[in-house]
């Protein structure tokens, strides 16, 4: 018998043009391009309060971008949904897109948090600094190994 595999939605978000900001999109590209069974790969610059709906559609959402404050080289962890009063049409932050979820589509979803530490955050700036490209290489071990397995019971910081 096999195991059932898991409807994956990963979110990479993050701007591009801010240098070490794009790592949840760079992640996200490089998952696209490897087709693993069940997961649905978006990216964008920001989330939004649409991702809520598409996030209720699975059993598994990991949001990925880059951090200031993160250890190094990332840290992979559960996240909590949060109820916001407010919301405005520009930005939602991952827990809050979690929250909506539950909250409008009666999600059941677990969610998670992927963060690869970065550096510079310049704006016009394309390029990964060399110290974010090492964390984003080591994320991206990480994450190849948990979506073979799909064990979702764990908590890494590597």
């Amino acid at each position: 018998m096999t195991a059932e595999i898991k409807k994956i939605l990963f979110i990479g978000f993050g701007n591009p043009s801010r240098g070490d900001d794009g790592l949840g999109p760079a992640i996200a590209e490089r998952l696209e391009n490897e087709n693993f069974p069940g997961v649905t790969v978006d990216a964008d610059y920001q989330l939004t309060v649409e991702d809520s709906e598409n996030a209720a559609k699975h059993d598994i959402v990991i949001f990925a971008d880059a951090s200031v404050n993160c250890d190094e080289p990332f840290s992979f962890k559960p996240l909590a949904a949060r109820q916001s009063e407010s919301f405005t049409s520009h930005s939602v932050e991952p827990a809050e897109v979690i929250g909506l979820a539950e909250k409008l589509f009666n999600s059941k979803a677990k969610p998670f948090m992927l963060e690869i530490r970065g550096y510079n955050f310049e704006m016009f700036e394309e390029d990964l600094t060399e110290k974010a490209k090492k964390n984003l290489e080591k994320a991206w071990d990480f994450l190849k190994e948990l979506l073979k397995k799909q064990n979702f019971n764990i908590v890494a910081c590597a």
